[in-house]
């Protein structure tokens, strides 16, 4: 659209099905590539993606003429199915229902990248669970705890 222009920026974290640790660190850089890909085909800017073996972060650069839903839908829908081509897991992958979506302004865009790109040593002091209520009440989201993913016992 002419005279159009917009600048939003948001963070979208997931989970793998049942929070099982599925994504190993052997083929995760190739399943970030793809998601990238995915990303950009969609005509958004990818900034960061980073995660651990049961969850990813995504951070982006959003472009409102595709609908938040659909975008996610071919993000895990796309993934899942490339990873069980490739056969990287003994079970079938599938993305957990849901998905949390947050949004930055411009100016908090390298404390944002540093935290996504630091997940690793994160999640040695901090389950995913606490991470993701950390961030529902920090954006003051309401939310069902009935819906809230549980630590696995």
């Amino acid at each position: 659209m002419a005279n159009t222009y917009t600048q939003l920026y948001i963070q979208f974290v997931f989970a793998v099905q049942n929070r099982r640790s599925l994504i190993k660190n052997e083929w995760k850089d190739e399943l970030y590539k793809y998601i990238t890909g995915i990303v950009q085909n969609n005509k958004h800017k990818l900034i960061a993606i980073n995660g651990v073996a049961n969850h990813i972060h995504i951070f982006i650069g959003y472009q409102p003429h595709q609908l938040i839903p659909d975008l996610l839908q071919d993000i895990k829908g796309s993934s899942s199915g490339w990873i069980n081509q490739k056969g990287f897991t003994n079970s079938k992958f599938n993305w957990q229902e849901g998905y949390g979506a947050f949004s930055y302004s411009h100016s908090q865009i390298d404390r944002v990248v540093k935290y996504i790109m630091n997940q690793e040593h994160h999640h040695k002091k901090k389950t995913f669970r606490t991470e993701y209520l950390e961030l529902l009440n920090k954006f003051n989201i309401e939310f069902d705890e009935r819906y809230i993913l549980k630590d696995i016992q």
